[in-house]
């Protein structure tokens, strides 16, 4: 058995393999295991999307991780790197509400700078340019809040790459 997230337990079970990550619980005999294969195909034949998207995104800036999504909004765990940043883009059909949870964050939104500690945020409307860097010496902790009618990453115009 293996867990990323909460404990396992299984009782009464003979040569049966249990993964659990935050995006999914496989549970298989151990000689079915190689399967899988056919559970992905299952998937994307009836229009699902776990096969595609992973609850934690790795990026060369750090980590996102969604923790919740529903009808209009959507929320992350975000974790930049000491002295990387995500490049100046917006969203045309999302907005984004930052809040510091450890770190320093230097917030650029539309032409204003603003430099943000522990519990302090910033909104970004949609369709305002806005790049986020992390300027401490240790990894910048953050939940983003988006909402709107699209909160894809297929919604981003970038103006500069990383």
């Amino acid at each position: 058995m293996r867990s990323s997230g909460p404990t396992i337990a299984c009782v009464g079970l003979d040569d049966v393999v249990v993964v659990a990550t935050p995006d999914a619980i496989l549970v298989a005999h151990r000689d079915r295991v190689q399967d899988v294969k056919a559970i992905v195909e299952q998937l994307a034949k009836s229009g699902r999307d776990e096969h595609l998207f992973h609850t934690m995104v790795h990026r060369p800036w750090g980590t996102y991780e969604i923790t919740d999504r529903g009808e209009g909004y959507q929320t992350k765990r975000v974790v930049v790197k000491p002295g990387e940043r995500l490049a100046l883009a917006k969203h045309q059909n999302r907005a984004e509400h930052w809040i510091i949870v450890r770190g320093i964050a230097r917030v650029t939104r539309g032409d204003a700078t603003f430099v943000l500690g522990e519990n302090e945020s910033i909104y970004v409307p949609a369709d305002t340019p806005h790049k986020l860097e992390n300027i401490g010496a240790s990894p910048l902790h953050l939940i983003e809040v988006q909402s709107g009618r699209l909160l894809s990453e297929d919604d981003v115009v970038r103006f500069e790459s990383r």
